[in-house]
């Protein structure tokens, strides 16, 4: 089995008294695509900058093709490439902007070339962009400009924050396009963060959820955020937006987050038993995980989305089609806190 390209260890970064990222081991393997989801304020970024040799850990050790690294160390920070949410781009020319990394890590040879291909890649042909001032590019013309710069530099590592978040949707699909492509071309491993979950699980390997700075599962989890209320006679939850009823056991406290594991989908919305909680939804949409050939659907309940893991054939005996309403049904004692 190859060397791992990353490797964390008791891993743990704090800001002040605060802990916003506690990782006890992980591997990435090299070539893969690695998704990372989580709500905002969840660790993504600020692993990401762990991963980039952006900030050094509070403590713990990150391994990069089997040797310890440190922030900016030059046996790696050449090989590695962060396009953080909201990139910088200097003021100069597109061209000056995507040659600058090269020139910086002596690259010498080739650079016209080595921009020309990059610009390509991301739809902004030599030809149009090469000499456009950075003041005159759209939101996500600047964002592609950034994302070039790094694929100039044919890096062994990619990381991308949010890469697709605030651009327009052509632009969101040529620097999708473009990631996939360093990787496939160039063997380019990626570690990408999105909210976009549905393009990550159609391109990655493997898909982790960070909550809290924590690893917590693959991202099909479904997890409701509190404040949670008392709903009378002892039962806690909330009344969503339909005005039905989401219960819950306890919490530990009233922001707690509840982890709801979907037992079982129909079309017959009876209770079968106390300790069974049977709500009714909307299909909203159907994904397909790449790595395991397993179909999702998310069922909107009131406003909150629910994963279901459906079974061979449980699509086509429950119409589950986006837009017709079906039943889901989860247990009290089998809601997990975090």
């Amino acid at each position: 089995m190859d060397l791992p390209i990353y490797e964390i260890r008791s891993l743990e970064h704090s800001y002040g008294d605060r802990t916003v990222v506690t990782i006890e081991h992980l591997t990435v393997q090299p070539g893969s695509i690695l998704g990372l989801i989580g709500p905002n304020g969840s660790g993504k970024s600020t692993l990401l900058r762990l991963l980039g040799l952006i900030e050094r850990p509070t403590r713990g050790k990150i391994y990069f093709n089997g040797r310890l690294i440190e922030p900016f160390s030059d046996e790696a920070r050449f090989l590695i490439t962060l396009l953080p949410q909201e990139p910088f781009l200097m003021k100069r020319s597109v061209f000056n902007n995507v040659s600058y990394g090269l020139k910086l890590r002596g690259n010498g040879s080739n650079i016209t070339a080595r921009v020309n291909e990059a610009l390509v890649l991301v739809g902004l042909p030599s030809h149009d962009f090469a000499r456009r001032p950075w003041y005159a590019l759209s939101g996500g013309e600047a964002q592609r400009v950034a994302l070039a710069a790094r694929l100039a530099l044919k890096p062994k590592a990619l990381l991308l924050d949010e890469p697709t978040a605030s651009v327009d949707a052509a632009s969101a699909q040529l620097i999708k396009e473009a990631s996939l492509r360093a990787r496939q071309e160039l063997g380019t491993t990626l570690i990408v963060a999105s909210h976009d979950w549905q393009w990550l699980y159609e391109i990655c390997d493997e898909v982790l959820h960070l909550f809290k700075g924590r690893i917590f599962g693959t991202g099909r989890e479904t997890i409701i955020f509190g404040p949670w209320q008392k709903l009378g006679t002892g039962k806690w939850g909330k009344i969503l937006s339909d005005k039905q009823q989401l219960r819950v056991p306890a919490p530990p406290d009233q922001e707690a987050a509840a982890v709801i594991d979907v037992l079982s989908v129909s079309e017959d919305g009876a209770t079968i038993a106390d300790e069974n909680i049977v709500l009714r939804g909307i299909v909203s949409r159907l994904s397909l995980e790449k790595k395991t050939g397993q179909l999702f659907a998310t069922i909107l309940v009131g406003d909150l989305p629910f994963t279901v893991r459906l079974r061979p054939q449980q699509n086509k005996e429950h119409d589950m089609f986006p837009g017709n309403t079906i039943s889901i049904r989860y247990r009290l004692d089998q809601i997990k806190w975090i």
